[in-house]
């Protein structure tokens, strides 16, 4: 529901609202299912069951790398027409519900049939391990899906200077998910991955309840609302995609950011089965090591929010660049544990940063009238980028899997050629007029 201000709030009473407090705890609820499901445990358990040597553990990486890239496919496909779905009939937290609930039943599903053993297998592997990645499939995307509404919610929270604050505050709240995610470990332990799946399904439903019962809905009347169809939304983005091809930069800076943001998405989904299966980690000092990238991503956050300020986003987000490639480069050669720790540390700084210097940057470089097409869009090219580098990766590792670790090592570096691709078309962009 709208917030009605007749004056200004502190920041506390921004803090202490409800419908508030309940949006962030969603932010909480989601990362949990995140941070355990999507970067840890899921990867765990694949190569767990599969990795029984080192062309297998390829063959793992490979599932992995496919799951998170058909995951991505369906969101691309859908995400238009999610907008939408906003824009046409108001609602935001009914479609939350629904697809958090979506979400949450194959969480539990993944549980499910990882018990299975019913000894049947198709071409090779386990029906059971199918089952499970399908079902991993499908609560990606239903979890990803709802991330639609859900910021779209932020608005309807408080006043436009509040918005800083409030983005904050979700933000926050969303890291604390992943400590308190984490905790499924000491439940687990080092092997049976898949009982990690049902706790965090809990840990999930539990903690979007306040969201479900709490927030409410604005609808457009019925007798108001615009019939739409399923292309509407692409057409949408086809227009602001011509309208941006007349501003140089900021289509530069997009074609930039995809490049970058293919190797956030693909280390996010590939670090865990890397550190463990490449790396030598075991499951506990990959939990650690996760902890400690987390909290170099809140002081990347922070750090680079001055660094930005003092020399500008361009500059900023070049800066970001380097660190990834040299994070990138150290994980590729790590043959001891401590280079991933630093790896792990630089990359933690580097997915905090891009987040605070690219969106800075679209500020900057995009007309005020124009700025929600263009962060549309951005968000979107996101969004296709998400398919291509798990894909390319998972490729890489099948194609190349009887070289064992090598596979994963070639699958990573080409990571940094990504990164380096964005770096020099980000370098290309001069001045902040079109």
């Amino acid at each position: 529901m709208k917030q009605q201000h007749t004056e200004q709030r502190n920041q506390w009473a921004i803090y202490l609202s409800l419908p508030i407090i309940s949006w962030a705890l969603y932010d909480f609820a989601n990362t949990i299912f995140s941070s355990n499901i999507n970067t840890i445990f899921f990867p765990f358990y694949m190569d767990e069951v599969l990795g029984k040597d080192e062309v297998m553990q390829q063959v793992a990486s490979t599932f992995i790398s496919y799951a998170n890239a058909i995951a991505s496919f369906f969101l691309v496909v859908f995400s238009p027409l999610f907008g939408v779905m906003v824009d046409k009939t108001g609602y935001k937290k009914r479609f939350i519900v629904w697809f958090a609930s979506i979400s949450i039943a194959f969480t539990f599903l993944m549980g499910f049939f990882a018990r299975m053993d019913a000894g049947v297998y198709y071409s090779g592997v386990p029906l059971s391990l199918l089952l499970v990645a399908l079902s991993f499939i499908i609560a990606k995307f239903f979890f990803n899906a709802s991330l639609v509404f859900y910021d779209a919610m932020m608005p309807d929270l408080g006043t436009a200077k509040e918005m800083p604050l409030i983005s904050g505050f979700g933000v926050a709240v969303g890291y604390l998910g992943t400590l308190v995610g984490l905790t499924v470990y000491l439940y687990v332990g080092d092997h049976d991955f898949h009982r990690s799946f049902i706790p965090t399904a809990i840990l999930y439903l539990l903690f979007s309840l306040p969201l479900f019962f709490i927030n409410k809905d604005t609808p457009i009347p019925k007798e108001q609302r615009e019939k739409f169809r399923f292309f509407d939304g692409y057409k949408e983005i086809y227009v602001t995609y011509k309208e941006m091809k007349g501003h140089r930069n900021i289509f530069r800076f997009m074609l930039a950011y995809f490049f970058l943001n293919d190797a956030i998405a693909t280390t996010i989904a590939m670090m865990a089965v890397y550190a463990t299966a490449i790396v030598g980690f075991s499951s506990g000092e990959f939990i650690i090591l996760y902890l400690v990238s987390t909290v170099s991503t809140i002081i990347g956050s922070f750090v680079f929010g001055y660094i930005t300020k003092r020399v500008g986003s361009h500059k900023a987000v070049a800066l970001v660049a380097v660190i990834m490639i040299i994070a990138l480069t150290l994980a590729v050669f790590a043959t001891a544990q401590w280079m991933f720790w630093i790896a792990g540390s630089l990359f933690g700084v580097s997915l905090g940063s891009m987040w605070v210097t690219s969106r800075t940057y679209i500020i900057e470089l995009s007309p005020e009238e124009k700025r929600g097409q263009f962060f549309g869009l951005f968000a979107f090219s996101g969004k296709v980028s998400s398919i291509i580098g798990p894909a390319v990766y998972g490729t890489v590792t099948f194609v190349m899997r009887d070289y064992g670790t090598l596979a994963s090592r070639l699958a990573l570096s080409t990571l940094i050629v990504m990164t380096v691709i964005g770096l020099i078309v980000h370098l290309q962009i001069k001045g902040k007029s079109a």
